[in-house]
């Protein structure tokens, strides 16, 4: 059985980069399917002093992928890859 990648989002509410990425993710995710796991940063003042305002950040399987942006062709290949 296949194991399914698993993409996190670090972002917080009011960012209208965390919401377009969450777009991009839902629309990849409807094809492709993954975990989809969301991290407010309000609620992490460790990682909200780590990423700052560089957000959102996206990692596929623990590691990081994309920063600002989720390039929706570059996410569907990653998750071509057999996840690990």
């Amino acid at each position: 059985m296949n194991r399914l990648h698993t993409v996190t989002l670090y972002g917080k509410k009011d960012c209208c980069l965390c919401d377009q990425a969450m777009t991009v993710l839902y629309k990849v995710q409807a094809s492709v399917p993954f975990v989809l796991e969301k991290v407010d940063l309000a609620s992490q003042p460790d990682l909200l002093e780590k990423f700052g305002e560089q957000i959102p950040v996206i990692f596929v399987d623990g590691v990081p992928a994309f920063r600002y942006r989720v390039r929706e062709d570059r996410l569907a290949a990653l998750l071509a890859e057999p996840a690990h």
